[in-house]
């Protein structure tokens, strides 16, 4: 069996009236995130280490924002595209572990939620995913409440 990791990063500015997609659910909030796509950006950074763990490049490469037809796109519609993509590669999820850096609001009300969306997506277990949360105590763009980030670790294996 052959077993591969791939790690994922992103930040979306945060912005005052826009929906929040967060995990594949709309998260309550004054701000969403700003993108090209709807934003949401804990899919995004799985999609990155998911592909680049096959090494299949990045979410810019497959979806680039100067393409109109990724204009505010479901971003679940992102991540099952790059699980096809895996897959036609002979790749399968082990498990993801990821972290959502954030003041407000507090994730982890919402976390199985996401879980449950995730693996719906993915055709995958929920307990493949691991969501986590944390602030930056008040400290640079996220403690200031102008940006959200991610990051995220997977393992793949191909039999």
């Amino acid at each position: 069996m052959k077993i591969r990791v791939g790690f994922g990063y992103d930040v979306h500015q945060l912005q005052p009236g826009l929906p929040f997609w967060l995990g594949g659910i709309e998260v309550p909030h004054t701000h969403g995130a700003l993108g090209h796509s709807d934003a949401d950006v804990l899919i995004h950074v799985i999609c990155d280490a998911l592909l680049g763990a096959a090494n299949l490049r990045d979410i810019g490469f497959h979806f680039p924002d100067t393409d109109p037809q990724y204009k505010g796109i479901d971003s679940k519609k992102l991540l099952a595209h790059t699980m096809r993509l895996l897959r036609e590669q002979g790749y399968e999820l082990g498990n993801i572990d990821s972290t959502i850096c954030l003041e407000k609001p507090k994730v982890n009300p919402h976390i199985p939620a996401m879980r449950t969306a995730l693996a719906q997506v993915m055709g995958v277990g929920e307990d493949d995913i691991s969501i986590k949360a944390t602030t930056t105590e008040k400290l640079g763009f996220v403690g200031r409440q102008e940006g959200v980030a991610a990051y995220a670790t997977v393992l793949i294996t191909k039999a």
